[in-house]
């Protein structure tokens, strides 16, 4: 089991047959990397992986990440459409341990205030061992929405990003207590699992 202290080791793996053949530079990795940097207050480190849309590349890599890397939180972008290459939904539940439909559903009721089209999105989010498995949308403002949520004028929540419940799955997962800077996002947890906030 993880204590306060543990480091929360991020598998970031972006899912593209051109980025990966270099034809045009990654975005989904830099935007997450920028985007954790803001919104975590607790140690943090990140692997990546850059793989083309093939269904067995995209298993290898999960596994790998979960398993020998040892990631607590893995994070997939790309290839989550209903185009015939995308793929990365069915190699995300080929090597679950347990589906989390929940994620999915946030995501794309987020997705949906701003485009018709989100409703074609097939992100799921999954266990497997001690790493939660999540798709997430390929284009970086879309990845901070679905991360993020929705703000009102008045800077307060008005639809809660899928982070807000990561924390707490991880910890109920047995990976390491996660704490956010809550401008960004602030994480849910219920009374009995928060702890005291740890001195920089």
């Amino acid at each position: 089991m993880a204590t306060a202290h543990d480091e929360l080791l991020i598998g970031l793996v972006s899912i593209s047959d051109r980025a990966s053949r270099g034809v045009y530079e990654d975005r989904g990795i830099p935007a997450l990397e920028e985007w954790f940097g803001r919104a975590l207050a607790s140690p943090w480190r990140m692997v990546t992986r850059l793989i083309p849309d093939e269904q067995p590349v995209i298993e290898a890599a999960l596994r790998e990440l979960a398993d020998t890397e040892g990631c607590h939180l893995i994070l997939t972008t790309g290839g989550t459409g209903p185009a015939p290459r995308d793929v990365t939904p069915e190699a995300t539940l080929a090597i679950a341990d347990k589906v989390m439909p929940g994620f999915g559903e946030q995501m794309r009721q987020v997705s949906l205030k701003f485009v018709p089209t989100a409703i074609l999105s097939r992100q799921v989010a999954v266990v497997r061992r001690g790493a939660l498995i999540i798709n997430l949308p390929g284009q970086p403002r879309a990845i901070r929405e679905t991360l993020e949520g929705l703000k009102d004028e008045s800077g307060k929540t008005a639809v809660n990003g899928i982070f807000a419940a990561v924390p707490y799955c991880i910890d109920l997962i047995g990976g390491p207590y996660i704490e956010t800077h809550e401008e960004v996002v602030k994480a849910f947890r219920p009374g009995s699992a928060i702890r005291p906030k740890q001195k920089s």
